[in-house]
């Protein structure tokens, strides 16, 4: 995949995390940082950073309870390391670090 078609994947995909996350009623604060970074700030600022990896055609998520990266297949973002989709781990790792559970669906 080209450089620049992953970009404008990866950013299409981290706007609807930002607006998925927005709008998911937890207690947290979502900042869009330039370069394809979307920050998550919890209650007990702990963070999850989830960016763009140009390079590696991957996106990146940085949480609490560890390292994951995604790449595109099929229409959706699943992980390197055991193919689980982006936003079952996402809802996963923000209910976990939100301590509420956080179901999260995108809009497409």
């Amino acid at each position: 995949m080209e450089e620049s078609m992953f970009n404008a994947l990866a950013e299409a995909e981290l706007r609807r995390i930002e607006e998925t996350l927005e709008r998911c009623g937890a207690s947290l604060e979502v900042d869009t940082q330039p370069g394809g970074v979307v920050e998550v700030v919890f209650e007990d600022d702990s963070k999850i950073i989830i960016n763009r990896h140009s390079a590696a055609r991957e996106i990146w998520v940085a949480a609490r309870s560890g390292g994951f990266h995604f790449r595109p297949q099929d229409g959706r973002w699943v992980a390197t390391r055991d193919g689980a989709e982006l936003y079952e781990l996402l809802s996963r790792v923000v209910s976990e670090q939100a301590g509420e559970t956080v179901t999260l669906r995108p809009h497409r």
